[in-house]
């Protein structure tokens, strides 16, 4: 569906002429500053799209997806001065000035002779003046919600300067039934909660799912067989196959950086686990690390010259680094408390981790060195921390205690954004998906 919807998604520069008046894009004065620890959130203003039923509902999303990233207020439509009835005409730009709307959104969703639907819409600086995006997309209009994503991102990005992370989806572990009788099913859905879709039948528990980096792909684990086995689904298809039958067991793989290879903990019977690269081409495993130890939870840095991974080989489990050959094995965790899961952020600057200290669970990202520790959210029991793509939000999975089960979470740099992301039913184990194509 995605690759199809690619195929079909037209983004482009409106043409002066094309579509009624047109203001010349200029260089954004309004911008948003993130490198502070505090952002004050940019009140923008996002009209109702023009073109009944569906261009509201899009207005809607991408309101709702700028708002949950912290960094922008939309504006209460009441507050609302000059209606949007042209939104090809430069708008009345004291009107907006006056409710402090410093960004101003308007479009218009019209449906084309062949059945697709074509969305427009255009950002505006209303203090300076200026149209800052004015951009067309075409899509089915099953497709509606994620051309509302990938204008979120536009708006994101012209205003911030990064990319956006609303175009994306997340993998995770659907929990449904008693605690002692619990199905765990793969499932996916959007980054917001919505098109939840499940990716097996619950027969058999399925763990730790992870996305492929270059395709929609996930690796997992299944016990269908008595036994952890790793295995890849194409998510599109539907077809799996099994990445090895190796003895003992098998926890955590991830995907390299290229994603030619899968990078895992295998448990001996000697009771120590250590880790391993698989080549998916060649099916030749290598062994990194060689300790008397449990070493497990690895992840890759971005270039895949470095692995970060936990070690309890100095008596509770720390974070380690690695080179991606298994040389150079150094710690770089030293707080109190034992550390976990440790993920490499998508810009490659932080670590994300679990943390087990004072009697509760915490999430907490670190540089790569082992400075700067910082912890970003604490509770009765959390973990599993996971990088939105523009490496600063990340999803984890959280129970609260007497809850019966957890349910999954988003949270930016700040520590201050802590938000619920709805699900059905209990849910874990959260992997984010690279940016759509």
């Amino acid at each position: 569906m995605h690759k199809l919807l690619r195929a079909i998604v037209s983004i482009g520069l409106l043409a002066a002429g094309m579509l009624g008046a047109f203001v010349p894009a200029a260089q954004a004065r309004l911008e948003l500053t993130l490198d502070r620890g505090v952002v004050e959130p940019m009140p923008i203003a996002i009209t109702d799209f023009l073109g009944q039923g569906l261009g509201a509902e899009i207005s809607q999303i991408v309101a709702a997806d700028l708002q949950r990233s912290g960094l922008f207020a939309p504006i209460d439509k009441g507050a609302f001065i000059e209606k949007i009835s042209n939104p090809d005409a430069v708008p009345r730009f004291d009107d907006w000035k006056v409710i402090n709307a410093q960004a101003l959104v308007t479009g218009r969703v019209t449906q084309e002779g062949d059945g697709r639907i074509r969305a427009e819409v255009r950002l505006w600086d209303t203090f300076a003046g200026e149209q800052l995006i004015g951009e067309q997309f075409f899509s089915s209009p099953q497709n509606s919600r994620r051309v509302a994503h990938i204008i979120a991102d536009a708006i994101y990005e012209k205003i911030t300067g990064e990319k956006g992370y609303f175009d994306t989806r997340v993998v995770f572990i659907d929990e449904s039934g008693s605690k002692n009788d619990r199905k765990k099913r793969l499932a996916i859905m959007d980054q917001d909660g919505a098109n939840v879709r499940y990716l097996s039948d619950g027969r058999a528990i399925a763990l730790t799912p992870r996305f492929s980096p270059t395709r929609q792909e996930i690796t997992y684990m299944s016990y269908e067989s008595g036994q952890p086995r790793v295995y890849l689904l194409q998510i599109e298809t539907g077809q799996r196959e099994l990445v090895g039958n190796f003895p003992g067991m098998t926890f955590a793989p991830r995907f390299s950086p290229d994603g030619q290879k899968v990078i895992m903990s295998l448990l001996r019977d000697d009771g120590n686990s250590n880790i391993y690269a698989m080549d998916l081409r060649s099916r030749t495993t290598t062994r990194l690390t060689d300790s008397n130890s449990i070493d497990t939870s690895p992840s890759y840095s971005p270039d895949g010259s470095q692995v970060v991974f936990t070690s309890d080989r100095g008596g509770q489990p720390q974070i380690y680094v690695m080179g991606a050959d298994g040389s150079g094995q150094t710690r770089i965790s030293f707080g109190g408390g034992s550390y976990s899961t440790p993920v490499w952020s998508p810009r490659g600057d932080l670590i994300a981790f679990t943390k087990q200290a004072g009697g509760e669970f915490q999430i907490g990202v670190m540089r790569t060195d082992g400075s700067g520790e910082r912890i970003l959210s604490s509770g009765f029991q959390q973990e599993g921390p996971t990088w939105a793509p523009n490496g600063r939000y990340i999803m984890f999975f959280k129970e609260a205690a007497g809850s019966g089960g957890p349910r999954l979470f988003s949270i930016d740099l700040t520590g201050r954004n802590e938000q619920p992301i709805p699900t059905s039913h209990f849910a874990s184990d959260p992997a984010w998906s690279p940016l759509l194509e």
